[in-house]
Formats: structure tokens, sequence, C-alpha cells
């Protein structure tokens, strides 16, 4: 039996977001200005900055929810003003308040979304069980959702917006006021939506879950992409890997420090009270060549390590400021 589920139009191409120059001002506040951003098929791509910096606005504009005052973006080919009916069966949104009736347990809310998409009484029972269960929810099934705690409603505004699984979906910072374990199930979920065939556009203010989710980030400020690509091609961006040895004698830094100098060929800092050499290393593979180095000179390590700069870092040199404060 063909449901209301299945008569959706089918995604197609490269690129299931591509957005050029997206401007949307409300009064004097220009939120959004001049965002451009290519999303690839299949893939999670995160949209990383504070309160205020036009994330949520990027999204709604994108997801037809508002129009753009200048600039244009296509949906797997459609253009977002000219065929908003089309792009809607195409996507799915989670904002970051939970969508649902609060006068109806968790078990109604799910079967009324999966009715009104098409599917029949038993199969929208069944999907229902389904998502509730994914996302620990099952002993809540009939508790009001009065009752319901912050985390309990932004796992079940998820599920509610993965009920029919559209081909591209917005989750709009899906983790905020989720606990460790709860914001982990969370990141799985969004990887298996990946990979059964899902594109995943996210929003987020945490480092963490940009680093761990995104196959590229976009990194927005004032209203701007102000950096763009992988985690690993922003780290990069900020400086190299960061060496740090700690010398067993005192009377070995000097040997250990042009040793080091030498094998990696740049300049290293030094904290003799702490028998510390720090030094920076745009070639992991160099390791192995400075320990044999070390050795051959008699130098013996108490510790050793090595340190890739962190999104924090690559933020913090972007923008000015750290990803938590407030864009004014």
């Amino acid at each position: 039996m063909d449901s209301g589920v299945n008569k959706r139009v089918e995604p197609s191409g490269d690129w299931a977001v591509e957005a050029e120059g997206l401007v949307k001002v409300f009064g004097d506040n220009r939120a959004v200005d001049g965002v451009n951003m290519k999303v690839r098929t299949g893939t999670i791509y995160g949209v990383l900055g504070p309160n205020g910096a036009g994330k949520t606005t990027t999204i709604r504009m994108l997801a037809t929810l508002l129009r753009a005052d200048a600039g244009s973006a296509r949906i797997f080919g459609h253009d977002v003003a000219k065929e908003a009916q089309i792009v809607r069966q195409l996507i799915g949104v989670t904002g970051q308040y939970a969508s649902v009736d609060e006068s109806l347990s968790a078990m109604e809310n799910l079967i009324i979304f999966s009715r009104l998409l098409g599917l029949g009484r038993a199969e929208a029972r069944r999907k229902a069980m389904e998502l509730l269960e994914e996302f620990g929810l099952t002993e809540a099934a009939k508790r009001p959702l009065k009752n319901f705690s912050g985390g309990m409603r932004r796992r079940l505004d998820l599920a509610a917006s993965l009920i029919a699984q559209p081909p591209l979906i917005f989750l709009d910072e899906p983790t905020t006021g989720l606990d460790p374990r709860t914001r982990s199930q969370m990141w799985d979920t969004i990887h298996r939506l990946v990979h059964t065939g899902s594109t995943v556009l996210l929003t987020t203010q945490y480092l963490e879950e940009a680093d761990q989710l995104a196959d590229r980030i976009a990194v927005i400020d004032y209203g701007r992409v102000v950096a763009e690509g992988t985690a690993d091609e922003l780290k990069a961006s900020v400086g190299t890997s960061s060496l740090q040895l700690v010398v067993k004698e005192a009377g070995q830094m000097a040997t250990a420090r042009q040793t080091i100098e030498r094998v990696l060929d740049v300049k290293a800092n030094i904290s003799p009270e702490a028998r510390k050499i720090t030094a920076p290393m745009a070639d992991a593979d160099l390791v192995t060549d400075l320990l044999t180095a070390l050795r051959e000179n008699g130098v013996s390590l108490a510790e050793m390590s090595v340190q890739k700069p962190t999104l924090d870092e690559v933020f913090l040199t972007i923008t000015g400021h750290g990803v938590k404060e407030d864009a004014k």
C-alpha cells in the first residue's frame, strides 16, 4: 500500500544545499550578512557559532520558513524561494524547542505526526513505539508532556522530525539542554541517519559536537561565514601541532634542545625549572626520527606529547572571542 510518506520528491545531485549571498535584516540588525554554503549530499555539515551569530536565521531561510532579503538558496537543485513546496517535501526541521502538543502524551504526539504523514493506524503506532525506544522514552510514553524534562522534550522533538526520515534534516542545536549520556546517544542517532541515506545540516555551540560529528564545518560569526573546512583543515589553519617534552635530567636540557631544533628544523622554547621543552611540529612523522636522535645523544624523557590545535583555539583565533560568548 502506497502511503503519504512515500509520496515525496526524490533528491538528486551532489549538493543537498547551495546558498549564495544569503542576507536577512531585522530593523537595524543584519542578522545574516552574505552567507555562502555548500553541503554535499550524504554528509553531516556543522554550522558552529555563538548565540546571535545568525545560525538559526540561516536555517530558517534554507527551510523556507523565512524569506531572504537577498541572495539565493537551492535544496537538491530546487530554488527555495520559487519551489518552496517541493523543498518542503525534501526536508525535516528540528528547532531548539519541542514542537509538540502539551496536552498529549509522547506516544499520542508521535502517532498524530505519523498519521499526518500518511501512515496507517498500525504503522503509525509501530513507528511511534520504535522511536520512543530509540530515544529512551518508552517508560514515559504515556506521561503528560508537562512532566517532561527539557532533555526529554528535545529527544521527543527529534523523534517526531525523523518519522519520515527526509533526505535533508536541519538540526538546530539538537543537544542543547541534554546531559552528556543523552547527548552521546543523540550523536549516534545522527550518524545513523547519514548511514541510512539522509544529509544533516547541524547548528551547534558545542565545539566537541562539531568536531565529533561534522564532515565539514562552517564557522559563523556576526552573520558571516568566517571560515569553512574539515575540522583538521580548520585546526591546521591556525598553526601546527605542538610537541612537548619533559627531560628526566636537568643536565640534558641543552642537548635535548639542540637535537630537537636540528631534527625538526624549528626554534624550541624551554622551561628549565620544569625541564620542559616545547616546539612547533608540522610533520608528526618526524617523531620517530626525533626519539631515535634523542636516544643516540643519551637524552632520557620523562614525558612526551603531541597536541593538535583545538576547535576552541580555531574559533578564538578567527573571531577574537570564544564560541560561548554571545554575539552583540
